[in-house]
């Protein structure tokens, strides 16, 4: 690896432990250096492991906030998007894989702009969790990805900021372990080179996390909503042209 793509690598590591601290539209910015760091489809199996580690840590930290009934109306669709994620996303190539990342990541900034600023209620009907949660865990195979689907959903729900962080981090937990044997067994991109990258990245984590609790608390409801699209619509920006 050169020193641009190492450095990448532990930013990526460091901003992943803040979004799983709460800062959630900085994921598409970890995985945009991861991409260029490893690759897009290979990042994914080095990615996975860190944002497990992560996961935990935000487990136990807004564990007391979780809103168990919001995450079992989500969940089933997201498991089901998972598994057409699996076979959707094997023989991409690495080029497509890229492009199908940047589309994603586009057409979510789109809506969840465009959602926030309607002011508009969520609709209280099956098809909408059943479109976010099959869109999420499509781009949570393909590219790590589900956060901003999952955003959208969450945003919509008007939930506070400490239920928003807390819900979604039972929900990533479960889905990320899903996820672990589809990569090692069926996409192969997790092993033991990958796992070894993982083992120098994950204190990087750590340290994340901690700094991403103390920034969390200087945002009120309102910052934290508006925090989240600006920095998913960077994000994004960044994939697309990088």
């Amino acid at each position: 690896m050169s020193p641009l793509q190492i450095s990448l690598a532990i930013i990526a590591a460091l901003t992943l432990g803040i979004a799983k601290a709460g800062l959630k539209g900085t994921s598409i910015l970890i995985v945009s250096f991861m991409a260029i760091a490893y690759g897009a489809k290979q990042s994914t199996g080095v990615l996975l492991p860190l944002l497990i580690v992560g996961d935990i840590l935000a487990v136990i930290y807004y564990n007391r906030h979780a809103q168990w009934k919001i995450l079992l109306k989500f969940l089933p669709w997201m498991i089901l998007g998972v598994l057409s994620g699996v076979m959707i996303g094997k023989n991409l190539n690495e080029e497509l894989f890229k492009n199908l990342m940047s589309i994603i990541i586009i057409i979510s900034v789109i809506i969840m702009v465009w959602w926030e600023r309607s002011q508009k209620n969520i609709p209280q009907k099956m098809w909408f969790a059943g479109l976010t949660g099959t869109a999420a865990g499509i781009t949570t195979m393909v590219g790590n990805l589900a956060g901003a689907f999952a955003n959208i959903y969450f945003l919509a729900m008007r939930i506070p900021k400490h239920q928003f962080i807390g819900t979604a981090a039972w929900l990533f937990f479960i889905v990320n372990l899903f996820k672990v044997p589809f990569h090692i067994f069926s996409w192969e991109t997790i092993d033991s080179t990958s796992l070894l990258q993982d083992a120098y990245l994950a204190p990087i984590v750590v340290i994340g996390f901690f700094i991403g609790v103390k920034i969390v608390s200087w945002f009120n409801e309102k910052a934290y909503r508006n925090f989240i699209l600006l920095v998913t619509a960077i994000a994004a920006l960044i994939l697309l042209f990088s």
